[in-house]
């Protein structure tokens, strides 16, 4: 934590020494380009910590690092007007928390950094940066610090604007993996084409054309995997097209890539990692969307299909078991459900199946890919009608379904079997018989008074870990109420009240949850929550736990202080459809955020 603190200290006084070494004769000069330097500074600070304690019911904290925080400062210069430069310098001391990439492994030190120069036609950047070609089903590269995830890439990129209906983008450079970056390189081109505005059409609102290309380039070797009897590939490349249309109220897009042929990794044992010997694997992804929007109503679906599309930058970041926080991921497969803000509707979560594996116990099965689709519709009652009342009635509803990718495995003889030496696999590409999770809520936002607004929630749901890759058995059919009222007191003074219920005679049986939040102004607020699975379990021990949390948060300008004590359940949490697993713990929590 002293190194923490040294490196604040040095960021505060940088500018100062910078400035004590200038030869200024005029104080009011000096004056003057000391303003002008921090207006051309921008930056942000985030601190995560938390103090793990030992609880009867969680558990004894057994390692030996109780104390830990996640800090991070980030700095922006803007000087020339075309140039900018940066840094990001990050803390883990004296450990990461819990559930964290452990490879992010220092107390302090420069993650990041970059100079950027643009203009109307050219950015170009070199260091490190983010990117996303298309949905990102190709290429994305981004930064998450909820989960623990920052897969920028170090190198140097370019886009060129030539035409106002034309964007290249070309990039070259290595993935961050922790504070170092991962032993391969990526290439990478993209092209938007605006034909709307090429071809001047007056019929299509909008008409565009997208095209990628992603390359890993990695010399692997290793002696502790049995890869004796293939050639593995050098280099392989991932290819996207994509399509998107808009007419007046309906829009669409779809969006297929293809990825060549790689080794398939098979870590369905814990204790070894090992490669197919003699056989390579290609993938691909189909993404179409199709939806309308008018006043008061609209209509979205969303079908994917994917199929062996893991695509990282190392090859043994694709392995599960060690590397859960997603690390080196170059493309990005969220969920396809409905994300809930809810603590008992985040209890049985649906993670997006893209990778090729293959189980080898007692009833031997490949599971390569994942089917589905989700329908969201909203539509809100007039006002002053029967149903929407004085100040109308929101009403939206979600239904998703999600199976495993039907396969029938075969030897290179087209005889059953089920050997990694000689597997090979047929899929169906439309069948969706494998059920793995599916999802059907409907949410009534309704404000009644000036003062007083409601939201009521149903969800049902079929949850069937039988084949998803972290399968831990378990089968469940639920169904979950959820009431929210918030009540406005005036002069930023509120509070909401909010009741759950989980039902099901599955898995560790049923939960209720609530929530308090008080606001006492706009800027300070406290709240309460818990959820309690009531009931015992024939399918889990000492299931009845109170995972409560309790705390309050302070804001003032871009400053937000929170301080909370409680219990995490273990699970997974998600941010945007991307998990990472956590484990149950008990502690208190202080978070800091403040930019400048």
């Amino acid at each position: 934590m002293k190194s923490t603190i040294n490196l604040l200290l040095g960021c505060l006084l940088l500018p100062t020494l910078l400035f004590s070494q200038e030869n200024i004769d005029s104080t009011t000069t000096s004056t003057t380009t000391f303003n002008k330097f921090f207006n051309n500074l921008t930056g942000s600070f985030e601190s995560n910590a938390q103090w793990y304690l030992n609880d009867k019911e969680t558990g004894q904290f057994e390692e030996e690092e109780h104390l830990r925080a996640n800090s991070y400062l980030k700095l922006n210069y803007y000087f020339l007007s075309n140039f900018s430069a940066g840094v990001q310098v990050e803390s883990y001391a004296p450990q990461a928390l819990l559930n964290y990439d452990k490879e992010l492994d220092r107390e302090v030190g420069l993650a990041q950094y970059y100079i950027n120069y643009r203009t109307n036609k050219v950015d170009a950047t070199a260091g490190y940066f983010y990117e996303q070609f298309g949905s990102g089903l190709i290429l994305r590269a981004w930064e998450d610090r909820a989960l623990g995830l920052n897969n920028s890439i170090r190198g140097g990129r370019v886009k060129y604007t030539p035409f106002n209906f034309l964007e290249v983008t070309g990039l070259y450079g290595n993935q961050r993996r922790g504070f170092d970056v991962s032993n391969s390189d990526i290439m990478a081109f993209n092209a938007e084409l605006n034909i709307g505005e090429l071809i001047d059409s007056k019929f299509f609102d909008q008409f565009s054309m997208g095209l990628s290309y992603v390359n890993r380039k990695e010399d692997f070797e290793s002696t502790s995997l049995d890869i004796n009897k293939v050639a593995i590939p050098e280099s392989v490349g991932a290819y996207s097209a994509r399509l998107g249309l808009s007419f007046k109220d309906i829009y669409t897009n779809i969006e297929y890539i293809t990825k060549e042929k790689d080794v398939r990794l098979n870590n369905i044992r814990p204790d070894k990692v090992s490669f197919s010997e003699n056989k390579l694997f290609d993938g691909n992804a189909l993404l179409f969307n199709l939806g309308y929007s008018a006043k008061g109503f609209g209509l979205n679906y969303t079908f994917r299909r994917l199929e062996n599309m893991s695509f990282h930058s190392q090859r043994e970041d694709r392995n599960l078991i060690n590397n859960p926080t997603n690390r080196a991921t170059l493309n990005y497969l969220p969920a396809l459900t409905k994300q809930h803000d809810y603590t008992l509707a985040n209890i049985y979560i649906y993670q997006a199946q893209p990778g090729l594996y293959v189980e080898n116990y007692e009833t031997p099965r490949v599971k390569a890919g994942e089917i589905g689709n989700q329908i969201d519709v909203f539509y809100k009652i007039k006002k002053g009608s029967l149903l929407g009342g004085k100040y109308g009635t929101k009403i939206s509803a979600n239904l998703a379904y999600w199976a495993a990718l039907n396969v029938d495995v075969t030897d290179q003889d087209g005889m059953p079997y089920f050997s990694s030496d000689n597997l090979t696999y047929e899929s169906d590409f439309l069948n969706f018989k494998n059920k793995i999770y599916s999802e059907f809520n409907l949410e009534i936002n309704k404000k009644w008074t000036k003062n007083f607004s409601s939201i009521f929630t149903l969800i049902d749901l079929h949850y069937n870990s039988d084949y998803l890759v972290e399968a831990n058995g378990a089968k469940v059919d639920a169904w979950i109420g959820i009431a929210e009222g918030t009540y406005k007191f005036g002069n930023g003074k509120s509070v909401r009240l909010e009741a759950q219920h989980l039902s099901t005679n599955d898995d560790a049986r049923n939960w209720v949850g609530g929530t308090v939040e008080y606001f006492l102004n706009s800027k300070l607020g406290v709240y309460f929550n818990d959820s309690y699975n009531y009931e015992d379990s024939p399918f889990i021990e000492n299931s009845k736990i109170h995972f409560f949390n309790m705390g309050g948060s302070f804001t003032k300008g871009a400053t937000r202080v929170s301080l909370n004590y409680g219990r995490q359940r273990g699970g997974l949490i998600c941010v945007g459809g991307v998990c990472r697993p956590v484990s149950k713990n008990t502690g208190v929590t202080l978070n800091l955020a403040t930019s400048f």
